[in-house]
C-alpha cells in the first residue's frame, strides 16, 4: 500500500492509502504501485483509476476525470495536482452531454483560432468526464 493524494483547485478530491493508481501522462498511461521509483511528470486530460486494495476487482475501482496537472511520486506517496478532478459518482451524464453539444456549437461558430481552441478544449474536457461516467455505469451494472 502507498498513499495517494489527488488535489484540484477546489480542494482535496482523494487522500487515502491505495494499492494501485493508473493515470494519464504525456508519456502515456502509467501505473503506480507501492515502492514506485521517484518520479515527476505532467498529467494530461484523462482518467485516473484507483484500486484501494490489492485483491479488489476492476468493478470496484474508483474513477476520476482530470484536466492536466503535475504528478509526483516519492517515498510511497503519489501526489497529483490538477486543475479539475471529478469523481465518477459526481458526474451527471445528461449535463455533460449537453455541455459537449454546446461546445460543438461554439466550435462550429468559431471565427478565430482562439475561439476554436477554446471550444476544442471544452469538448476534450467534457468528453473525458462522459467517458468516466460511462466507466462507472458499466462497472455498476455487473
Amino acid at each position: 500500500m502507498f498513499h495517494f493524494q489527488l488535489v484540484s483547485l477546489t480542494g482535496i478530491k482523494f487522500d487515502d492509502d491505495v494499492s494501485e493508481v493508473i493515470l494519464p501522462t504525456l508519456e502515456g498511461e502509467i501505473g503506480v504501485l507501492q515502492h514506485h521509483m521517484p518520479l515527476i511528470s505532467v498529467a494530461t486530460n484523462g482518467v485516473i483509476a484507483v484500486r484501494r486494495h490489492p485483491k479488489d476487482p476492476d468493478t470496484v475501482r474508483e474513477f476520476f476525470a482530470t484536466n492536466g496537472g503535475v504528478v509526483e511520486v516519492d517515498d510511497n506517496v503519489l501526489r497529483v495536482l490538477v486543475d479539475e478532478a471529478d469523481h465518477a459518482d459526481d458526474i451527471n451524464e445528461a449535463e455533460v452531454q449537453a455541455a459537449i453539444e454546446r461546445a460543438n456549437q461554439m466550435k462550429a461558430e468559431a471565427t478565430d483560432q482562439v475561439s476554436l481552441e477554446h471550444a476544442q478544449t471544452l469538448i476534450d474536457r467534457h468528453s473525458v468526464r462522459l467517458h468516466v461516467a460511462g466507466l462507472k455505469r458499466r462497472h455498476t451494472k455487473r
